[in-house]
This record gives structure tokens, sequence and C-alpha cells, in this order.
């Protein structure tokens, strides 16, 4: 589980927004036309979503985008899904925001999971803030595997009202940035990402902010230094913002002390974590414009001899151990003419991801999902993972790979056609689709190899029964009364044993 992150805090008043010229999607969720805050524009989410209902925010001097929401109070579901276009192996920063606002008359926020393609990111809490006037925002970033991006929320023990959000966002990043993380196995979360120096509620963000990052202020009563030249964003691989490097903190004794940071301000789980800080010598060019020291996380060498010009240096690593309370401490070179300065960090967590399911299978279920009409309401996302919240009626094995081994929407009122992308599922062993208002044909199956049940009884399929199943290997039941079907009773039906085939009535079959 990716867990929450411990300063995603915005001010209701202040939440960033996507301005036109940002590339992804920025979703207004429960909206029905786009918001527009200043130049940014929010679109509405009905084009990403097909499941849950939507309410209006009645709090005074909320924010466009923060004035609607959807919610999920259909408690069937194993999770609720948004899914978003992607290009293919691409990375993605994802945000998601929370303002309760009291939508379903309640005295406080449920709680409830979100799941970020098919890894269980985070238990979503948002109590504490919305007490003191605030909406809560999670990030993480994260590789899209196929050419779409999926986020969903799922209830779990502690829900007692219905999940909801109020706005998602999924931006691509460019290939430098955060690329020492092997997205194929790993996700990152954020936990904190500060601008040193700087004062006020309000985060540097978009335009400053290629990608909309957000860089909230951060100074502790430190001196504050300023910059006197720019920086420039493609000389560092992450791209931070020019205005993260207009100030900074030091020492308030100067030349030969060391500079203690306890950053973040909350104490730790104990992970892995990739760790980022962002220098600059604040002074104009010079003989002495030079700044070295010695950079330790918690006691141990983060790096020997960083020497910081006026153009800027950034350090990270890429899986550094950390638990409970976190220092950063900076210690001068001898006869380095000024102490130390620093003007951002970033951490975010490495997390595994919780497993893939086979892309043949997810093909397989996607267009299924998109035959069928009224399919149950948690088609969309992952069909298997994360394990306990597969889709309604799929049952997966969870290793390497996950697999779907048994599908069954028995009397679920399913309507549309049996897709030929059934022929995808080559593990599974039981089909079950009986009871429903299916129509069309038989789609041809020879690739299950697999296949022991087949239950399609009770439905309006038309057609004939395709011969090849007939020739399937393991296929012991097949069941297809009270439909349409005409036609020849496939002659290799007749010579298998221990075959159970019941097609009488309601068929025209001979």
């Amino acid at each position: 589980m990716i867990p929450l992150s411990l300063l995603a805090v915005v001010l209701v008043f202040g939440i960033a927004g996507a301005a036109d010229g940002l590339s992804g999607y920025q979703i207004s969720c429960g909206a029905t036309s786009e918001k527009v805050v200043g130049d940014v524009t929010w679109v509405p989410d009905g084009r990403f979503v097909s499941v849950g209902n939507v309410s209006d925010m009645r709090s005074p001097g909320v924010l466009p985008v923060l004035s609607s929401l959807r919610y999920f109070p259909d408690t069937s579901a194993r999770k609720y899904c948004y899914v978003v276009p992607a290009e293919r192996k691409r990375k993605y920063l994802v945000r998601t925001t929370y303002f309760y606002g009291g939508f379903d008359g309640g005295s406080a926020p449920p709680v409830f999971d979100q799941i970020i393609e098919g890894t269980r990111w985070s238990e979503v809490d948002t109590a504490g803030d919305y007490a003191r006037g605030l909406a809560t925002y999670y990030e993480a970033v994260v590789l899209a595997t196929e050419k779409e991006v999926s986020v969903c929320l799922a209830r779990n023990a502690a829900t007692k009202s219905s999940p909801f959000i109020s706005a998602l966002e999924v931006s691509p990043l460019e290939d430098s940035v955060y690329n020492s993380t092997d997205f194929e196995s790993y996700a990152l979360s954020t936990i904190a990402r500060h601008s040193f120096g700087h004062d006020g509620s309000a985060a540097v963000s978009y335009p400053g902010d290629r990608f909309n990052r957000f860089w909230e202020a951060h100074s502790d009563g430190m001196p504050v230094v300023e910059s006197q030249a720019s920086v420039s964003q493609a000389a560092f691989w992450n791209k931070p913002p020019e205005d993260v490097f207009r100030r900074g903190v030091t020492t308030a004794g100067g030349r030969g002390e060391s500079l203690e940071l306890q950053w973040p301000p909350a104490p730790l789980p104990a992970a892995s974590y990739y760790l980022a800080l962002y220098f600059q010598d604040n002074r104009a060019p010079g003989p002495l414009s030079w700044r070295v020291f010695d950079v330790a996380v918690n006691g141990e060498t983060f790096f020997a001899g960083l020497n910081v010009s006026t153009a800027g240096s950034m350090l990270y690593g890429d899986k550094w151990p950390l638990s409970g309370r976190t220092k950063i401490t900076l210690t001068p070179a001898p006869g380095s003419p000024v102490g130390p300065v620093i003007n951002a960090a970033e951490l975010m967590m490495v997390v595994p991801l919780g497993g893939r399911t086979h892309p043949r299978d997810v093909i397989g279920m996607q267009a299924l999902a998109r035959g069928f009409d009224n399919p149950p309401a948690d088609w969309a996302g992952d069909p298997c993972l994360p394990q306990g919240n597969s889709w309604t009626g799929v049952t997966c094995t969870q290793e390497p790979l996950a697999r779907v081994v048994s599908l069954n929407l028995t009397n679920f009122k399913v309507g549309g056609s049996i897709s030929d992308g059934i022929a995808n599922l080559t593990a599974i062993s039981s089909i079950w689709l009986v009871g429903n208002n299916l129509t069309g044909p038989i789609p041809d199956m020879s690739l299950l190899h697999h296949l022991v049940s087949l239950h399609l009884e009770n439905n309006r399929l038309t057609g004939q029964i395709p011969p090849s199943l007939g020739s399937m290997p393991r296929l012991r039941e097949l069941f297809v009364q009270n439909n349409a079907l005409q036609g020849a009773i496939p002659i290799s039906f007749k010579n298998k044993t221990g075959f159970m085939f019941q097609y009488a009535p309601g068929n025209n079959l001979s």
C-alpha cells in the first residue's frame, strides 16, 4: 500500500488549478460544465467515469473546482474507477483532491481507500484537514503500462458512508523527471515538496512548474537569503521551477556554522525514499562566490564536498532508507567563505507495485465490458487487482501475473453481446453468464484450452453453436437451453466422453 502524503494539505481558497496550456487532464469531479478560475479551466468528469452520483457544495467562498464532487453509494461495487487516456510507457503525475463539505449531511468525512493502476495507493482520511477548513490532496507518480491510467476509490473496514472525490489530475512528465526510479516495478508517492525561505500559504505551481507540482512554502524561522541570479530548469533532471531558487535558508552565524534542518516536520514510516535536494549560491558571481559543504541525512553522508554555484545544484538518492524524524545537516568545508544554503526539497516514498494483470486478460475483459450493456458498476480499471478489488464476478490468480480463471455473472441482468475478445482469456476454466439478456452469436472460444464449464442458458443468443466447442480438450459442460439458437448440433459433441450438453428447451437445434 502506498501511504498518504504527510504534508499534502492546501487551503480551500488557495488550491491551484491547471491552466489551458498544461498537458494532460484536469478534472472537476461531479461538474456538468467547464469551471474556470482566472485563466484555469477544469473539465467535467463524465467522460472518465460511468458510475456514482454528483453533489453541489453549499459552502460559501469555495473555489469552483471544489464546489462539486462525485460520490459512490453503491455498496455492492468492489471499486469505483476513473479511466483517463494516456500514452503507453509514459510517466504521469496523478493527484486526487478531496473537500468533504458535508455533502451527505454527516459531521465528518468518510474514510476509504484509493487505488492507482491496480495498486492500493493509500487510505483517504480528510477529517483533520476538513475540521480546519482545508482540502486535502494526494499525489503519486506512476507509469502508464497501457493507453490509460486508472484511479479508483474503494470501501474498506473503516468506511461508514459514501466514498467521494472533488478533483483528479493526470499530467504527463518528461522522461528525465525522477528517471532513476524503475517505474516498471515501483511507484513514487509524494510525502513532501517544499520551497525553503518562502512565506504564505500559496504554493509554487503552474505555470512556474510546468507539471503543476505544488511546492509548499517552508521557513521554520531560519535566516532567509534572496538569489541574485536565475537558474535554468533545463539544467536539472527534475525540472524544478525557477521560483524555488529565488529564496533559500542558511545559518545565522554564517561562515563555519553547520545548518540543521528538521525536514519533513512529521515523522516517517520506515521505508525507502526518493530524496531530492536543490541548492543555489544566492550571491552575485565573483572570485568568492562559491560554497562547499557536506550533506548528511540522519548522520549518514548523503554527499561530500558539494560545490554550489549560482547555476544551482541538485542531489538525489533514489532508495534512501528513512524512518521517524529526519534531520538534514549541511556542514561547510574548512575555508569556505560562507555557510551552507538550501532552497528546496522533495521526498517521495518508493513503493513496490502490487502486481500486474496479464495484458491478454486486460484486453479480453475490457472487450467484454464494452460489449455488455449494464455491466456491474465496478467493471473499470484493472479487472483483477488489487487483490480483494477484482471486478464483480471475476476470480483471478495472483502470481506472477494475475490471470482471470473464472467469470460468473449469473442473473446480473446484463445485456448486449459476448465480444470475440473473450478468446483472450486463455487461462479461464469457468464461464457462467446464466439468466441475462445477452443477444447475438456465441463467439469462437477455441483458444480457451483450460475451459471446463460454459453456461450460457436463459439468454437470447442466436446463430449456431460453434463447431470448435466440440474440439476443446477440457470442456466438460455446455448449457445453452432457453436461447434462440438454431442449426445442427456439431457432430463432435457426440464423440466426447464425460460431456454434459443441455440445449433444450427454447432452441431450434437438431
